[in-house]
């Protein structure tokens, strides 16, 4: 073998790169997980020309330290940190997104805003402060938050004779203005939605993206004159939260009713999407539409003079979404070398990675890497190159491995000599030659059969975690064995009280996650599981995030 074979093979062999970059972690032994990234480069000038002589990078503290299977929470902040995505904060639950986060809440946002336009809904903007006796005024409806609250009560070195507090949620922030805003039938419906911050303060156990003290989300609040039309929104707008999940984040989730227990506190019922986490046997809270029904338009005195010149209170929705998706997007696809993208919402689909050699074409290989962005980005997929002369090939598939681009593409000098381009997918490592007159066609085929596959195999994963029981016993046997459980139930507000305190522990408690508008068949005579009374519905229940 050839010196130049030799760095072929050590460029396009993950075991030999994963043994040189293990070895390395050992010289970085004792790091923070919080703190650990790569180490800055010398000169991160592009490559390819001549010049003086530059270290090349081949050590980095890219690897991971932990694997997914062995100790979920501290792969998960390792990964979160090292592809990138956020950074930690000096104020505990905060987290800075850096654009890596930032670029995929960018792309979901792209593809929602003008969806809820078509709705007819508009966007707007509330003031962050809420003063306290109008986020009282709604008392069942607060209670649910009231721990969370954040609240300002100085001004510089001066008490503030009235503190404010900082919005957890927006219903009693906006609907003051609802009140003023409605008059008569021809003012409905009122659809609004803001994309904003908000802030929950109280919590022990802080999660980049999962639960912060503070996060990014959209709200949004309508109002209309009859329930009907509330009706067909929340379902609509849970439409498009499931396809943010499923055809965006390649998550699968269930859509279905939330139990009374659960339901939005001060609302009518709560529709919602639940995604699970097979490595920690939890489900997640996805994403919620929430009918408030008229219990806010009566605190709120929030009435309209219908077409029969009646006085009625108004029907209203509120219903969001916010960047815990990005973390339930990592949970689902991450792996033991870091992040996975979807294509959909990677902002990088294809980085195309030069691999010269000492007798190599190097200028005709790094004009190849130019020329294959251009051809690509010119047909709307979203690639760069990675020129950087001072690292590594290895280093770099390792970066970007991490980082969880969807496919990366080698051009060496076999490639260049016969007109190709390697292709490797990250969500299985195949490997696949491509002729470069066939480059944009078969990419865009590469890159939905990416898509596809990350939803089939989250989705595989996910159906085998179900287990569908009909006694108690079985039902602590499925949640000691970390399922989904799919149970009979008499959808009574005490059962589900009760289950939660007979299986409460170091875990947390059993609870309801939803009721699956898609019922299985109930035979008649089916008794719920825990309460031996005659069930009504089937519903999912489990320990959740």
């Amino acid at each position: 073998m050839t010196s130049t074979q030799a760095e072929i093979a050590f460029a396009r062999s993950p075991h030999l790169r994963h043994l040189c970059y293990r070895l390395s972690l050992f010289r970085m032994a004792g790091t923070e997980v919080k703190s650990k990234k790569p180490a800055p480069a010398k000169n991160q000038s592009g490559g390819g020309g001549g010049g003086k002589k530059k270290e090349v990078k081949k050590e980095t503290g890219l690897g991971l330290t932990n694997k997914k299977a062995e100790n979920f929470g501290e792969w998960y902040s390792e990964v979160v940190v090292n592809s990138e995505m956020i950074e930690y904060y000096d104020i505990s639950g905060c987290y800075i997104l850096r654009p890596w986060a930032m670029s995929i809440w960018e792309i979901m946002q792209a593809f929602f805003d003008p969806e809820i336009k078509k709705m007819k809904i508009k966007n707007c903007y509330f003031p962050v402060f809420v003063s306290p006796s109008v986020l009282e005024k709604e008392k069942d409806h607060i209670e649910g938050f009231a721990p969370e609250v954040a609240w300002v009560t100085k001004s510089g070195q001066t008490d503030l004779e009235i503190p404010i507090a900082i919005r957890p949620t927006s219903e009693t922030v906006m609907y003051p203005y609802f009140s003023k805003w409605i008059r008569g039938h021809r003012d409905l419906p009122l659809r609004l939605n803001q994309w904003c911050n908000v802030v929950r303060w109280e919590f022990s156990n802080p999660t980049p993206f999962i639960r912060s003290r503070e996060f990014l989300w959209q709200e949004g609040h309508t109002a209309f004159a009859s329930k009907e039309e509330a009706d067909a929104e929340v379902l609509e707008i849970l439409e498009l939260y499931r396809r943010i999940y499923e055809e965006y984040l390649a998550v699968p989730v269930i859509k279905g009713k939330k139990s009374e227990l659960e339901k939005f506190a001060g609302g009518l019922y709560t529709t919602s999407v639940e995604a699970f986490i097979p490595n920690t046997g939890r489900g997640i809270q996805g994403a919620t539409s929430h009918c408030l029904g008229q219990n806010f338009a009566e605190m709120f005195e929030i009435d309209f003079e219908d077409e029969n010149r009646k006085k009625a209170k108004v029907w209203q929705n509120s219903w969001a979404y916010s960047t815990r998706t990005i973390g339930v997007m990592v949970m689902v696809h991450g792996d033991d070398k870091g992040l996975v993208l979807p294509p959909k919402v990677a902002s990088v689909q294809v980085v195309v990675i030069p691999v010269p050699y000492k007798d190599a074409d190097t200028r005709g290989i790094f004009d190849a890497v130019s020329a294959t962005v251009n051809t690509l980005s010119e047909a709307g997929i979203r690639a760069e190159s990675d020129s950087r002369d001072n690292y590594s090939p290895g280093w770099k598939y390792s970066h970007w491995e991490m980082k969880g681009v969807p496919l990366r593409i080698e051009i060496g000098p076999k490639d260049l000599a016969n007109q190709q381009v390697r292709a490797v997918r990250r969500d299985n490592g195949a490997k696949i030659d491509i002729k470069s007159a066939d480059l944009v066609e078969e990419i865009k085929k590469l890159l939905d059969n990416i898509q596809q596959n990350l939803f089939d195999v989250a989705k595989q994963k996910r159906d085998e975690c179900i287990q569908v029981i009909h006694t108690w016993d079985e039902f602590v046997q499925a949640l000691g064995q970390r399922k989904m459980i799919l149970a009979p139930w008499c959808d009574e507000k005490d059962v589900e009280t009760d289950v939660k305190a007979r299986t409460k522990g170091e875990s947390g408690a059993a609870k309801t996650l939803c009721s699956p508008f898609d019922q299985p068949e109930l035979p008649e005579g089916t008794k719920c599981f825990a309460s031996g009374k005659p069930a009504t519905k089937w519903s999912y229940w489990g320990r959740s995030y």
